[in-house]
Order: C-alpha cells, then structure tokens, then sequence
C-alpha cells in the first residue's frame, strides 16, 4: 500500500507542476479568464498538495498583474510616494523590499522604479540602471534580472512576493520601451 500512495503522490506533485506552467503561460498570454480556472484547479489539487500558499500568492500576482496591464493599456503608470534619496527627485512608479542574492554580501533595501531609472537603495553600494541602457527585464520566479543593453551581464534582484516580482517587470518593461521611443 506505500507504494501505491507514492505513486499517487507522484502524480500530485505532477499536477502542480503543471499547474504553476499554466500560471506561467496565464501570466504570459494575460489571460484574463485564468485565474477563476487556476483557482479552482488549485482547490481541486489542494487536498493532495503538501502547501498551497505559494499557488495563492501566484493567483494573487495574477490578478495583480491583469490589473496592472489594464492600467498601462491606458496609459496610467502608478504613483508611488517616496521621499528617498536615490529616486532623486523623480517621480517613482514602484518600490518592494528586495535582496541582491548575487552580491557576497546579500545585501537588502527597496527597488525603486523611477521614469528615468532602476535604483536600489541599501547595501554599500547602490546600482542604478537607466532605462536607456536596459535591454530586457526577465522574472523568474521571485526574481527580476535587468539586463543591461549591449551586455550579457546585469542586476538581479530578488522580491519578497510573486506580485512585487511580476508588476515590477511590468512597469520596469513599459518604462524600457517608453524609454526607447524617446529621441536622443
């Protein structure tokens, strides 16, 4: 009998994980009927799954995120207040908590995203991207990766939550691509 409720155990970890590659392909496709069918999926695995408080917080970025793109369709950046230093006077479109895991020191503070920049506040030193010279900005999973234009090389910085990491790739990549309409 073991054996068979690990193979059954096996099958659910299969259906989760084909539940976070749908959530990934929702995101992707900005589907907005996917999160009613993520969740009741999700009810329907959560008896078998170990946790499902990751799969919520996903569901909750998802909807974060729909709203979001229904924002910047219409041309309506968010406004974040903030009287740091390093947003320099710009008016800032998003602030999070994050970490810098390839730093040696793994230092923590807030990512903000201002119309002219990427710049994190904490640690020694605080990195600041210009969005002229970011190429891409890739989420994966919790993190966001600035890749910076004309190098295989940038600044990753990891998010408290999926929502923080999916909306900050959202604005960081509507502010890149206002960014390259503008005239030198």
């Amino acid at each position: 009998m073991a054996l068979f409720g690990f193979l059954r155990r096996g099958r659910d970890h299969t259906a989760v994980a084909q539940w976070h590659r749908d959530w990934e392909a929702a995101l992707a496709g900005l589907d907005a009927g996917a999160p009613a069918q993520l969740e009741e999926r999700l009810r329907a695995v959560a008896t078998v799954a170990e946790d499902v408080e990751v799969e919520e917080e996903m569901l909750q970025a998802l909807r974060d995120a729909l709203a979001l793109e229904r924002s910047l369709a219409a041309g309506a950046l968010p406004a974040v207040e903030t009287s740091h230093r390093v947003a320099a006077g710009e008016r800032c479109h998003f602030s999070a908590p994050v970490s810098m895991p390839d730093d040696p020191a793994q230092p923590t503070g807030r990512l903000l995203l201002t119309a002219g920049r990427a710049a994190f506040a904490g640690g020694s030193r605080s990195p600041a991207l210009p969005w002229h010279a970011t190429r891409d900005v890739v989420r994966s999973g919790r993190d966001l990766l600035f890749v910076r234009a004309g190098a295989d090389e940038g600044c990753r910085f990891r998010c408290n939550s999926f929502s923080d990491a999916v909306c900050g790739a959202a604005i960081a990549r509507h502010l890149i691509r206002a960014a390259q309409r503008q005239p030198l």
